[in-house]
């Protein structure tokens, strides 16, 4: 066996970096083509927790198909809304001191009773998701 000379070790490192860089743009290509099967919105109901897990003035924030929901139980029930702002799609919060479901990206706040806008740039107010509970279990969207 002979002795590996500086330049096949040369050639040998350009043809990993090669290979990394082919695989780095034909993964998004292929992945492009063939998605992950997510739904928009799961047309079953999503569970969310056990009730006793999710205290009043706390909320939780779970994957609902191809984006997040928001389930608060405020002091007047369960609610569940898209947890993606109508302004510029960042993820919204629940600010139990204030009472409010918070946008970081601009300011924006929300009722958490209906999900209207309070404050801020949002141009219309969260999709509102139904919540239902089943056998002591939270269940949002679908027909439980």
């Amino acid at each position: 066996m002979r002795p590996i000379t500086r330049k096949d070790f040369v050639n040998l490192i350009n043809k990993g970096l090669m290979v990394t860089g082919m695989a780095a743009i034909a993964g998004p290509v292929v992945a492009f083509f063939f998605p992950s099967n997510l739904e928009e919105t799961p047309s079953e109901p999503v569970l969310v927790c056990k009730v006793d897990e999710l205290p009043p003035g706390e909320s939780k924030t779970i994957n609902y198909g191809r984006y997040p929901a928001l389930v608060i139980n405020t002091p007047d029930g369960l609610r569940a809304f898209s947890a993606v702002c109508t302004h510029f799609a960042c993820i919204v919060k629940w600010v139990a001191e204030e009472g409010k479901i918070y946008c970081p990206c601009h300011d924006g706040y929300f009722d958490p009773q209906d999900g209207r806008v309070l404050a801020g740039p949002p141009p219309t107010g969260l999709p509102v998701i139904p919540v239902n509970v089943v056998d002591n279990e939270i269940f949002i969207g679908g027909e439980a």
